[in-house]
């Protein structure tokens, strides 16, 4: 069964649909240039009201190691996703909780995957200046040519409307969203369209 991950949750109520919808994953942005970014306090407390067996994921962008595990800590995260330029010695620090995301460029972005030693990639949109939550699809032949190196999560434009399409031709371990599932405010989700999104991609 594919597992769907909700990323960009800025508030419990939207956190709550992605569960109650059947969500196995919520993404939460500590990056503070973003414009989801959510401050740890505030992903403390979701954190405490969602129920059990839920994947809770920090998403962070070239911060400081000591930063990140004093966060994991606080907040009560399971996963931490790099998201920036981080290098392979960094996410061997947090191997055991690391999603490293590769932003698909071309296929000479494949290679930067055989570096590190992760649980999972991300493979995201290559797009210069952004960290995702960009809106916009790869080549999924990119993805497919990338199951070898590991666990992939596929992300990058995908929608309720595209993800089963995505998932029929990549077979990924999960998918990840966080625009496809917004109106016109960064951030702020779309219940029905969460709804839409898991059925689709789980159906």
């Amino acid at each position: 069964m594919i597992r769907v991950k909700i990323c960009g949750i800025t508030h419990l109520e939207d956190a709550q649909a992605a569960v109650e919808y059947g969500a196995d994953a919520i993404g939460f942005v500590l990056y503070r240039q973003s414009a989801r970014f959510i401050e740890p306090q505030q992903v403390q407390i979701i954190i405490s009201k969602l129920p059990p067996y839920v994947t809770c994921i920090g998403l962070f962008v070239d911060e400081q190691p000591s930063v990140i595990q004093k966060t994991v800590e606080s907040c009560g995260l399971d996963m931490v996703q790099f998201q920036g330029n981080e290098s392979p010695a960094l996410c061997h620090q947090f191997q055991q909780r690391a999603i490293k995301a590769i932003h698909m460029k071309n296929e000479e972005s494949l290679s930067l995957l055989s570096q590190f030693h992760v649980r999972a990639f991300l493979l995201d949109t290559f797009l210069k200046g952004e960290y995702g939550g960009t809106g916009k699809k790869f080549d999924w032949d990119l993805a497919v040519k990338a199951k070898p190196f590991g666990t992939i999560i596929l992300a990058g434009g995908l929608t309720p409307e595209n993800v089963g399409e995505a998932v029929k031709k990549v077979r990924p371990y999960g998918v990840d969203v966080s625009s496809g599932v917004e109106g016109d405010l960064k951030g702020k989700k779309d219940h029905e369209k969460i709804k839409r999104f898991i059925e689709e991609a789980k159906g």
